[in-house]
C-alpha cells in the first residue's frame, strides 16, 4: 500500500491494515486515521521540507518513522543540482529548492539502523516521460507521491500495489491533472488498486 496525505476511506483504512508492506510519506499525516504498519518513509530529501523533518524531533520520533525499516529519498541530488541554475531563472522565488539534504538523511538512517534509498533520477525521468503523454501544464518536478509509486513498480513489478489518500491536489508546480490521469491509466492496465475516501476518514490536504 503506498498512502498518500490525502482522505482515506474505511475500505482504504481495512487495506492498508492488511497489507504486507506499507510506504507512508514526509510527515506521515496518514497515520492519524490509519496507525500501524509502516515499512517506508518517502521524504522529500531537499529544500524546506527536509530541513523541517530533519530539524524535527517530533519527526524523528514519530512513531511511522521510528517503525519503518527504510527511509526513501525521492529526489537524486545529481538531478535537482542540475535544475538549481535553470529555477533560478525560471523560479527564483525557489531559490533553497534544490538545497540537498541527502547525506544528513543517510547519517540519520545510519543512526537509527535503516536502510536508506535515494531514488536513482532514471525514475524521475521516467515520470517526466510517462507524464509528457497527457501533455501537463509547466511544471518543476513531479510530486513525491508520484516518484514513489513509480519506484514501487520497479522494485515489486510482480506485487498487487494499492493506493489510498492521494488527492492529487497540493503544491501549484506540481503536475497533478496529469498525475491523476497518469494514475487512472495504471488503474486501467490493472497496475494499480484505489481504495475510494469516504468523506468521514480524512488526514489532511494533498498527495
Amino acid at each position: 500500500m503506498i498512502i498518500g496525505n490525502g482522505e482515506i476511506g474505511e475500505t482504504g483504512a481495512a487495506a492498508i491494515a492488511a497489507a504486507d508492506f506499507v510506504i507512508r510519506f514526509n510527515e506521515c499525516r496518514s497515520f492519524v486515521v490509519s496507525p500501524g504498519r509502516t515499512d517506508v518513509v518517502a521524504v522529500c530529501n531537499t529544500g524546506r521540507p527536509a530541513k523541517a523533518m530533519l530539524g524535527s524531533d517530533a519527526w524523528r520520533s514519530h512513531p511511522a518513522v521510528t517503525e519503518a525499516s527504510e527511509i526513501w529519498s525521492v529526489r537524486d541530488p545529481e538531478k535537482f543540482a542540475a535544475l538549481r541554475v535553470p529555477l533560478a531563472v525560471s523560479h527564483p522565488e525557489l531559490g533553497d529548492f534544490c538545497d540537498d539534504y541527502t547525506s544528513q538523511f543517510n547519517a540519520f538512517c545510519a543512526e537509527a539502523g535503516k536502510q536508506h534509498v535515494v531514488v536513482e533520477k532514471v525514475i524521475h525521468e521516467a515520470v517526466d516521460k510517462a507524464l509528457a503523454t497527457f501533455d501537463p501544464a509547466p511544471y518543476v518536478v513531479p510530486s513525491s507521491g508520484m516518484i514513489a509509486i513509480a519506484e514501487t513498480f520497479s522494485r515489486f513489478p510482480k506485487s498487487e500495489i494499492g493506493l489510498a489518500g492521494f488527492s492529487h491536489t497540493g503544491w501549484e508546480w506540481h503536475p497533478f491533472a496529469a498525475e491523476s490521469q497518469l494514475v487512472d491509466s495504471y488503474i486501467a492496465d490493472g497496475r494499480l488498486t484505489r481504495y475510494a475516501a469516504e468523506p468521514s476518514l480524512s488526514s489532511s490536504q494533498g498527495a
